[in-house]
């Protein structure tokens, strides 16, 4: 199996300063490189003379530019220059461990940082998307009421809002709709009373209640499935970790009732990270400043050891 390499991407372009920058570090705190470490050093040979945490922590931290507050008048969202260069830096850092035949696992920031997680590997051909969230993202900036990018970015990848952001490089849609899958969600009426963009017939998804009806497990295996027909050379995983349960993830900046259960993201990662074809994992949106005593980055914590660890069968 590949080895796990950590990329810090604290962006808060797509958001604001509220907290979820701080992701990186409450993670760090609650042990997870350490947890990481262990998982590569029983999964693969080590190199000579190279601790497997040190491994895991040399591909460092993409920094962002400076926040700005103001909505940009062409394209109607906060940040899209910033944004569009965020999303090539990264790339280049995500690139960096794919070139490496690493598994690169990127710790946000907020959900804007998909761009370049999946500009990286536009720039290798077709690739899909599981996409975890309880939230489907897919507002258009004319419905988003602050211009937010991180309430955009499936629509972004997708190749629906301003060019800037969705012909990267001039590569034009980083996915087809048909290379993704949305699971988990919640929020259809909240949405369409917004006046967000359906989603389109071809992306396939399983709400909270269709992942209920067929349990996580099955739901993940049959998302699977979808993802690695046809040409596609593999598939990138999104967690926000706003789809689970909001009682027991409330350190998110936008709440919405119900939500998957621990267990049931735990199943669903180790379903989706143990496939083959699975090439890199982001984490987005946790807050910790909504964490003050730290219980929720601990059980956070926990969850990306048994997903992540689920590639090198470590459970």
């Amino acid at each position: 199996m590949r080895e796990l390499m950590v990329i810090e991407a604290p962006s808060v372009l797509g958001l604001r300063p509220s907290g979820v920058q701080d992701l990186p570090e409450a993670l760090r705190d609650a042990g997870l490189l350490d947890r990481l470490g262990a998982v590569v050093a029983m999964g693969v040979p080590p190199l000579m003379g190279v601790p497997p945490l040190e491994r895991i922590r040399e591909w460092g931290r993409v920094e962002a530019a400076a926040y700005d507050p103001r909505r940009d008048a062409d394209t109607g969202v906060l940040n899209p220059v910033g944004i569009a260069r965020y999303s090539v830096e990264l790339a280049d850092a995500v690139g960096g461990v794919l070139d490496r035949g690493g598994f690169p696992v990127v710790l946000g920031g907020d959900c804007s940082i998909l761009l370049g997680n999946l500009l990286a590997l536009r720039r290798r051909g077709r690739y899909g998307l599981l996409f975890l969230d309880g939230h489907t993202d897919f507002y258009q900036p004319s419905a988003e009421p602050t211009g937010e990018v991180a309430s955009m970015e499936l629509a972004l990848a997708t190749g629906r809002g301003p060019s800037l952001l969705t012909d990267l490089e001039g590569r034009g849609p980083l996915l087809r709709d048909e290379n993704v899958v949305a699971l988990g969600f919640r929020d259809t009426e909240e949405s369409t009373a917004a006046g967000m963009q359906p989603l389109p017939p071809g992306l396939h998804a399983f709400d909270l209640d269709a992942v209920r009806a067929l349990g996580a497990d099955t739901a993940a295996r049959q998302a699977v499935e979808r993802l690695t027909r046809g040409g596609s050379g593999g598939y990138w995983v999104h967690l926000d970790v706003d789809v689970l349960d909001d009682a027991v993830m409330p350190a998110v900046d936008y709440r919405i009732p119900g939500g998957l259960t621990w267990p049931e993201l735990e199943s669903v990662l180790q379903t989706a990270l143990a496939g083959e074809r699975a090439v890199g994992f982001d984490v987005t949106i946790f807050n910790p400043r909504l964490d003050p005593d730290g219980s929720i980055a601990a059980r956070l914590t926990e969850c990306l050891y048994r997903g992540l660890s689920a590639r090198h069968t470590v459970l």
